[in-house]
């Protein structure tokens, strides 16, 4: 299930953009490192019970997060755990994908989620648009397609296909909008606030390509 984590009001002073670029993209990194640990050493088909549990931490620790986005260094520990549990929960996936379709497939995807950050990055500094005025209809889009996937559950009427690559689009339009909050300044927010979001967009973005590149591969 795709989510997107929306901090309650900013807090802190503007930030120097090229400092908070710097600090969003290696708190990030780290992240997604410890995601990656996490999905190796819990490589193994985990009772669904546990998984369930580790995603619903996770999930539980964003707000906690947001809580305490006002002391920095306790924000920064509770972001790796949740990071920690997020590799918990995403470890059958992967583990599916790299089974049926080859680690090829996760190494792809992961590969691809990479330089399309970089590229998204990008456009964000090489032009004057303000993305954010993009966040109001994605999210929109974003609570739409989670519904839609919830029915789809139950009646099957869309495909996982089409909804990663609904999913895919979203996403880098709100790693667009986040990547302008940060040319931005944060909009007050400090980093670790912003590596949630950068995080989450990443994650949501490397699912939906692992979905797509191994449908692709079923179907060849």
């Amino acid at each position: 299930m795709s989510y997107q984590f929306q901090p309650s009001r900013p807090y802190g002073a503007t930030a120097s953009t090229s400092t908070l670029l710097s600090q969003v993209l290696g708190i990030t990194g780290i992240g997604l490192c410890v995601t990656a640990l996490a999905s190796y050493l819990f490589r193994d088909m985990l009772p669904s019970f546990l998984t369930f549990g580790a995603l619903i931490g996770g999930f539980v620790l964003l707000f906690a997060i947001g809580r305490m986005r006002a002391n920095e260094p306790v924000a920064l520990l509770l972001f790796y755990t949740f990071t920690f549990l997020e590799g918990i929960g995403i470890a059958p996936t992967i583990a599916y994908y790299a089974h049926i379709d080859g680690p090829s497939v996760v190494v792809n995807a992961a590969l691809t989620t990479g330089l399309g950050m970089l590229g998204l990055a990008s456009i964000v500094y090489a032009t004057t648009f303000d993305f954010r005025r993009l966040y109001g209809v994605l999210m929109m889009a974003l609570l739409a397609i989670i519904l839609v996937s919830i029915v789809s559950i139950f009646i099957h009427f869309v495909s996982p296909t089409a909804i990663s690559w609904i999913v895919l689009v979203i996403f880098a339009g709100l790693t667009l909008a986040d990547f302008a909050r940060i040319r931005a300044g944060g909009d007050g927010l400090g980093p670790v606030m912003m590596a949630v979001s950068i995080y989450l967009d990443a994650i949501n973005i490397f699912l939906a390509l692992l979905q797509i590149f191994g449908g692709r591969r079923s179907n060849d």
